[in-house]
């Protein structure tokens, strides 16, 4: 069974790479980062700006991936290993070409960045912010894919609703404080005010269940709606 998943996520993977449109999320981002990360600047506050980024660029990916396949391939997928299979690797292929932009654009951070506070008065440990850095990235991208999830086919049928359903949703996630993805990105901005590194593990440790039951909310309706 994991080898049919394993299978199926690459076979997911590969249509991503081959249509290409994976370019203009990888080119969003970048420009994100490019704009928003200045060199020498505080590097707690560097990792939350460029994990706030991931978050909506994760709905992006994800929505791509949902909707990637054609139909006549979809049924043969679907016919030989389950819909709702099927469509979770699509979410998975999803989940890790978001997982590379993060690991990059974590890299990217540590490079330009100057690992003291924000007054640049307190030194700040590189290895620990690396770290927690990496945990808000991917705080940002599980709810980015569970948002994407539920903003996609099959979920939502109708594919114009998915676009501002996304976005607004991933703003929503960004700025209120009773969600994950806004809890770890003000630890990192709090942490830079301070010069200590703050670990975003209640954060993580949220965002994980909701994103496996939006991903599973999704699988099985695939299951039924074909």
């Amino acid at each position: 069974m994991t080898a049919s998943l394993t299978a199926l996520v690459r076979y997911q993977a590969a249509l991503l790479a081959g249509s290409y449109r994976w370019v203009p999320p990888l080119l969003a981002y970048a420009a994100f980062l490019a704009i928003g990360i200045q060199g020498g600047g505080p590097i707690l506050d560097a990792y939350g700006y460029a994990a706030g980024g991931l978050l909506p660029v994760s709905v992006w990916l994800t929505r791509i991936c949902a909707s990637n396949e054609p139909p006549a391939a979809r049924s043969c997928t679907a016919a030989a290993a389950g819909p709702g299979r099927a469509h979770g690797a699509a979410l998975l292929a999803a989940a890790g070409a978001a997982l590379v932009l993060a690991v990059a654009g974590t890299a990217y951070v540590t490079l330009r960045s100057d690992a003291h506070s924000t007054n640049h008065q307190v030194a700040v440990p590189v290895l620990p912010a690396l770290g927690a850095g990496l945990l808000t990235a991917l705080v940002c991208l599980l709810l980015g894919t569970a948002i994407g999830a539920l903003c996609s086919w099959p979920v939502l049928r109708r594919p114009g609703w998915g676009v501002p359903a996304g976005l607004a949703a991933a703003l929503l996630v960004l700025v209120l404080g009773a969600s994950p993805a806004n809890a770890a990105l003000s630890g990192m901005v709090t942490g830079s005010q301070h010069g200590t590194v703050t670990v975003p593990w209640l954060p993580l440790a949220v965002a994980v269940p909701l994103t496996a039951a939006a991903a599973a909310l999704a699988c099985a309706l695939a299951g039924r709606r074909g």
